[in-house]
């Protein structure tokens, strides 16, 4: 991380199922920040369901809403940010947060990843008949950008209170 950034927020980031959204709720209440999920957002702001919005629109307009949505964070402060699975894919978006947030990627393998999701039916990257052929090739594809972010943490064998404090403990120590 460089030392010379300034963290108004925190940001996680990575690949679906990895525990975004519930290790945000606990970051958010712990920190006394707000919580932003962005896909939550992107549905509230289009009135239409991230799958709703990928099988009527197509996946590139959704990642172009999700890089509208980073550009509304930038003034925020006092936020955590759950962003969508694929939102640090696009090189702008990841440095984008990097202006306002620490950025957190959360890992697990795609094994794990499969287990966590197979029952999800929200999920339309995963309507295929081979999801966790999927999951290890779009992981794979995402890798680079992922580990793009400032701490990268891996969630497997932990619970979301667990990787909650760990994140803690990494923000409070660079936000003195």
């Amino acid at each position: 991380m460089d030392a010379k950034r300034h963290f108004r927020n925190l940001a996680l980031v990575g690949f679906m199922g990895v525990g975004k959204s519930s290790t945000g709720h606990l970051l958010a209440e712990a920190l006394d920040f707000d919580l932003v999920d962005t896909d939550t957002l992107i549905e509230e702001t289009v009135g239409k369901t991230t799958a709703q919005i990928f099988e009527e629109f197509g996946e590139a307009a959704f990642r172009d809403l999700e890089s509208q949505v980073g550009l509304l964070l930038e003034g925020r402060t006092r936020v955590v940010i759950a962003t969508g699975g694929g939102y640090a894919v696009n090189p702008q978006n990841m440095q984008r947060l990097k202006t306002h947030a620490m950025v957190v990627c959360l890992w697990a393998s795609p094994e794990v990843i499969f287990e966590r999701v197979r029952n999800q039916d929200h999920r339309p990257l995963l309507r295929c008949p081979d999801p966790l052929g999927k999951i290890r090739k779009m992981l794979s594809e995402r890798e680079a950008a992922y580990r793009q972010a400032d701490v990268l943490v891996n969630t497997e064998q932990r619970t979301n209170r667990e990787v909650a404090h760990q994140i803690l403990h990494h923000f409070q120590s660079a936000c003195p």
